[in-house]
């Protein structure tokens, strides 16, 4: 210290920049620390589009900003949001630009509940909301299906099992296996491809079968994972989901149309059983024939009802009334037809005596005459309609009289 004081007296002391004093601090962070475990509570949490990850950690009495880069951010099995309680292993650094203390995170884990159970409900709460697991969008299973697919892997009990009751229940079915990883790295991505193929390959498969025999969540995750449920809700094939034991639930069983607790359930709910539909069709005949039996005496009797009858004892009976009705008729008919005519004809003669009452020509044979202009043949009212010259036809009783006006 006397020394820097000597020297700023002397006037020789040390200026730094910004940039290098933030610098020295970042360095001296980075050397000093190295990775511990921190405890908080998540705030301001921000996601942005390159994957890395933005956030603050805080207790009761402080805060520190924290970052979850991409590349660690995979390990991560469940999305961090606000007012999560985690435990981040952390090396402690700065933002050189800001100067602003950091941790840089390397892994997470949730203090309330386990990764795994937050990243299934967080998903569930996802799938859910876009209407995933609708009832109204599932489709129903063939009751008779020829063509059955089965995604799983060759290694496990579960194909075997499933094998076995769809050959045992519905001989001659047509099976088709796409082998997958069920477990691990890449799985989801193997069984969502095999369900895409089915549709696009294979598109005349009546029922799909997917999922694998039981395990711990870990075991079962793959069919936790988004590009699963994706790949089932948009299969034109129903699926049966059938993953572990009877207990487990995944998301794959939301999604699904329908949901086995088995694999062998699965194929049990997929076909139906040879022998129970060949026993429901002999009940199916012997109703059928009994009824048919039934109605052949019903008939048979209705039919010895009707041969006792007497028209059919003696079938001129049927016709011998309607022949006296036709005769009858055949008798009144003229008398009413004359009756008819007489009154038709006795009308007419009034109708010909009124309409001659009123004949322009009974006023000719009482002396009086018509004038017609001619040519045109228009009747003449009055004297000034004519002109000398004019020709005028005078219409008589009996016969028409030619004139040529000479004064008018």
């Amino acid at each position: 210290m006397l020394e820097q004081l000597s020297l700023e007296m002397a006037g020789a002391r040390k200026v730094y920049t910004v940039s290098q004093v933030n610098a020295q601090i970042h360095d001296l962070l980075e050397a000093s620390f190295p990775e511990l475990w921190v405890e908080g509570e998540v705030s301001n949490c921000r996601a942005y589009p390159s994957g890395h990850t933005y956030l603050t950690l805080k207790d009761e009495n402080a805060q520190i900003q924290a970052v979850l880069f991409k590349g660690a951010a995979f390990a991560v099995k469940f999305k961090p949001q606000d007012g999560l309680k985690v435990l981040v292993r952390a090396r402690i650094s700065s933002y050189v630009k800001r100067g602003d203390v950091q941790l840089i995170i390397s892994a997470m884990e949730p203090r309330e509940k386990g990764a795994l159970q937050i990243a299934f409900e967080q998903l569930k709460a996802k799938l859910s909301a876009e209407g995933l697991f609708d009832e109204t969008r599932k489709k129903p299973l063939p009751p008779y299906p020829t063509r059955v697919g089965i995604v799983t892997s060759l290694q496990g009990a579960a194909v075997h099992d499933m094998i076995t009751v769809l050959t045992r229940r519905w001989p001659g079915l047509e099976i088709s296996v796409w082998p997958v990883k069920v477990q691990g790295e890449g799985a989801a991505e193997e069984i969502a491809r095999a369900i895409a193929g089915f549709n696009e390959l294979l598109p005349g498969t009546d029922i799909l079968l997917v999922g694998r025999g039981g395990g711990s969540i870990e075991d079962l995750w793959a069919f936790n994972e988004e590009p699963v449920a994706r790949a089932i809700a948009v299969s034109r094939i129903p699926v049966v989901s059938c993953v572990g034991h009877e207990t487990d639930f995944t998301i794959a069983d939301f999604v699904a149309d329908v949901r086995a607790p088995t694999p062998s359930a699965a194929a049990e709910l997929a076909v139906p059983e040879l022998g129970a539909v060949l026993a429901r069709l002999g009940d199916c005949r012997r109703r059928l024939l009994a009824y048919v039996q039934e109605r052949l005496r019903a008939l048979e009797a209705r039919l010895g009802r009707a041969r006792e009858h007497p028209y059919l004892q003696s079938p001129r009976r049927m016709y011998e009334e309607r022949i006296k009705r036709v005769d009858e008729l055949s008798v009144r008919l003229p008398e009413a037809v004359g009756r008819v005519l007489a009154h038709a004809e006795k009308d007419l003669r009034l109708r010909m005596e009124k309409l001659d009452a009123f004949s322009p020509l009974k006023v000719l044979g009482r002396g009086y005459a018509i004038a017609e202009k001619m040519p045109e043949g228009a009747i003449l009212r009055r004297a000034e309609q004519v002109k000398a010259g004019d020709r005028v036809r005078v219409r008589l009783h009996e016969g028409s009289i030619y004139c040529e006006v000479r004064d008018a």
